[in-house]
């Protein structure tokens, strides 16, 4: 509740401040622009009387109007100075021009010929003669004149005789019409008035008729004396119902406002006074004050609009601090958490270090066992191929013995060319021992170091090299379609001689029993590997195909083997990136294992 009354006495002063301001704004922009228009009306009054000022001066000094006053009982003069006016009046454009003694007495006018002529007629109680005599200088005055009843300046100045003393005044009078024509509202000022005061508050020019001739001091000067009502003959001069309303916050202090009472209703308006030049005359521009109140109303909307906008941000402002705090309580829970979160994990970072640690060392074991078994592999083919390896040993030492003796007879005899070929023979059948002596030893040899490209081909030379070693490999039709360009695959050549040697080997115990015996050996690229088949005429394999690659299955005597050559075999080409598989020949008796590795460039 303090909350929602606060903001109800923050927008009432918001308000209040923004009605003040906008009046304040409001009241010096119509002040500014009464200013404006008073100081083009003051100059316009000013251009007119410095306009017709020099006027009467140059009359006086035309000789002629010397001469009537010299001789105002010579018809011949008085006429030629009438006729003489009727062409100043015509080029200055003035109303009336007339010249009068000392005395008053008009002698000569330029409406000689008129009804209502000057002529012998005395104005010597109007201000613009008798100042002129008094000062010898130019005289200016405002009156209606006594005859027409029109509003007129009057410009007169002495006229002096040949000896410099006044002889007389002539006068010029120029309508004010002209002066009150010039009067144009501007656009902005549709509701702008204008009226001329003289020194006792009387208006003779006026925007509105109905203001004419109005007494505009508000009784503020008493009785009007008896040369107001002497300027004005025949007019009432009532004065008019203003009330003075005070000078508005922010104008200067010519400026008040001002209230007039009418028929038609009560309005109010900005007065703003300015003397003008060279009279004793003011300048009132009353300007409507209705411009103020649409100013202070958009001041009460803009104040309304800044109060909503502000409200508006500081509720923003204090939700997001609330928000903001309330985040901050939450990131000190969430940090908490984390902390408590980052304990648990670097605890079960530890343990799966640990765990990592002991998998990798199990890995790595295992690594190891698998090598082991691998070698193991190899060395219990090596095993199974023994009696193989000593048929082949066997056979050439029995023709070495043989050659030797019979080259020790030869020698007895001194056939030499005999024991030379003898020797010759016994050195080709060594060599021969020495291959195959070393491609055992190859094959029973550790790989090292991680696969590379290898030529396939290669592989499969060491392996037949070793299973035509073999005793049971004799009679059997081994047909290696070998291919006369480098097969580059990614293998190890030791690894790869490994499983062949298994594949050729298992072909060789299949086909033990069948009268013609053949095994077959392909390569051939399909989708961007190379692809070895080995083929045999046996009698093919179990049903379930996938079973034969689990260890320790076989379906041979244990003197054949203990069933793991065919597992780890899958297990090195799956290390290879390759794939072995075996199936029963679909074109007929026998089985086939294909062996598949990733085909690659010899730049490599």
């Amino acid at each position: 509740m303090p909350l929602r009354i606060g903001a109800v006495l923050l927008l009432l002063i918001t308000l209040g401040l923004s009605w003040v301001l906008g009046g304040w704004a409001g009241y010096r922009q119509v002040e500014q622009e009464s200013l404006e228009e008073s100081f083009r009306y003051r100059q316009l009054v000013a251009n007119e009387l410095n306009r017709y000022l020099p006027i009467p001066e140059l009359m006086a000094e035309h000789p002629l109007m010397a001469r009537a006053l010299q001789n105002p009982e010579d018809p011949r003069t008085i006429l030629d100075a009438n006729e003489e006016m009727q062409r100043m009046a015509t080029i200055v454009g003035s109303s009336d021009v007339y010249l009068m003694d000392t005395s008053g007495l008009t002698i000569a006018a330029n409406n000689y010929q008129q009804e209502d002529s000057f002529v012998g007629r005395r104005f010597d109680f109007r201000p613009y003669f008798s100042d002129a005599m008094a000062s010898g200088d130019s005289a200016i005055y405002f009156a209606l004149g006594l005859m027409s009843g029109v509003r007129g300046l009057y410009f007169s100045h002495p006229v002096r005789s040949d000896g410099g003393e006044i002889a007389g005044v002539i006068a010029v009078k120029v309508l004010v019409h002209e002066l009150e024509s010039q009067w144009h509202r501007p656009a902005s000022l549709s509701e702008a008035e204008m009226v001329v005061l003289d020194q006792f508050g009387v208006s003779f020019l006026a925007s509105r008729p109905a203001w004419l001739y109005r007494d505009f001091s508000g009784g503020s000067n008493g009785a009007l004396p008896l040369e107001t009502r002497q300027r004005y003959p025949e007019r009432e001069l009532n004065p008019m119902q203003i009330v003075e309303l005070g000078r508005p916050w922010g104008v200067s202090e010519q400026s008040s406002k001002i209230r007039f009472r009418t028929p038609e209703g009560n309005q109010e308006y900005l007065s703003v006074r300015t003397p003008l030049p060279r009279l004793d005359w003011t300048l009132q521009v009353m300007v409507s004050t209705a411009p103020v109140l649409w100013t202070r109303l958009g001041f009460l909307v803009a104040g309304f609009a800044i109060y909503v906008g502000v409200l508006l941000a500081w509720l923003y402002l204090r939700e997001r601090y609330r928000r903001e705090a309330e985040l901050a309580l939450r990131g000190e829970q969430l940090e908490r958490r984390v902390a408590e979160r980052t304990r648990d994990l670097e605890h079960s970072n530890q343990q799966l270090l640990e765990e990592i640690s002991e998998r990798e060392r199990t890995q790595s074991e295992l690594r190891e066992t698998q090598q082991e078994l691998i070698q193991a592999a190899k060395l219990a083919v090596l095993g199974q191929m023994s009696a193989g390896l000593n048929h082949e040993m066997n056979q050439p030492l029995t023709a070495i013995q043989t050659y030797a003796r019979n080259s020790r007879r030869f020698l007895e005899k001194g056939a030499t060319d005999m024991v030379d070929a003898n020797l010759s023979e016994i050195i080709t059948l060594c060599d021969k021992m020495a291959e195959l002596t070393r491609q055992f030893k190859v094959f029973a040899r550790k790989s090292e170091g991680p696969p590379s490209v290898v030529d396939l081909r290669l592989s499969v030379d060491a392996a037949l090299k070793i299973i035509k070693a073999q005793k049971n490999s004799a009679g059997i039709d081994i047909r290696w379609n070998r291919p006369e360009q480098p097969v580059m695959c990614h293998g190890d050549l030791i690894r790869i001689e490994q499983v062949m040697v298994n594949l050729l080997a298992n072909a060789a115990q299949a086909v033990e029993e069948r009268e013609a015996p053949v095994i077959t050996i392909d390569v051939e690229v399909v989708d961007g590997h190379w692809r070895c088949t080995v083929r045999d005429n046996g009698y093919g394999l179990p049903g379930n195909t996938e079973q034969i690659f689990e260890p320790f299955f076989t379906t041979k005597s244990v003197k054949q083997g203990l069933g793991l050559g065919l597992s780890i075999s899958r297990q090195i080409v799956d290390a290879l990136g390759g794939t072995l598989t075996g199936r029963n020949r679909p074109d007929g008796p026998g089985a086939e294992f294909v062996l598949t590795l990733q085909q690659r460039e010899a730049t490599e």
